[in-house]
C-alpha cells in the first residue's frame, strides 16, 4: 500500500519510473510506489531531471524543492519534497485520477 511519509515539513515519497513514455503523466499507484511516466530516456541522469521538473510544474513549487534522495541510476526511487504538506500531495494525486479516468469514461 501507498504512503506518504512526512519528516519536519517535507514529504518522502517512492516513485516507479517509466521512462521513454509517450507522455509525461502520473498513472496512479503501483504497489507501495506512484508510477510516473516520462518521455525522456533513462541517460545521463534525463529521466531523473525531467522527473523534478515534472514533480515541480504539478506542484507549483520550484524543482530545487525535489530532491532525489535514492535510485539516481534505477526507475525505484525515493523523492523528498521540501516544505510541503502531505494533503496537497494527496490533492495532486486525486486530480491526476480523475484525469486518467475521464480517458476511460464515454
Amino acid at each position: 500500500m501507498f504512503k506518504i511519509k512526512e519528516d519536519k515539513g517535507d514529504i518522502l515519497i517512492n516513485v516507479k519510473v517509466q521512462p521513454r513514455a509517450s507522455k509525461n503523466e502520473v498513472c496512479g499507484v503501483y504497489g507501495d510506489r506512484i508510477k510516473i511516466k516520462l518521455t525522456a530516456p533513462p541517460v545521463e541522469g534525463e529521466a531523473n531531471e525531467k522527473l523534478r521538473e515534472f514533480l515541480a510544474e504539478k506542484l507549483e513549487i520550484n524543482k530545487g524543492r525535489i530532491e532525489i534522495i535514492s535510485g539516481h541510476r534505477g526507475r525505484n526511487k525515493l523523492i523528498k519534497v521540501i516544505g510541503i504538506k502531505k494533503e496537497r500531495f494527496e490533492n495532486l494525486l486525486t486530480e491526476e485520477k480523475k484525469k486518467v479516468l475521464q480517458y476511460y469514461i464515454y
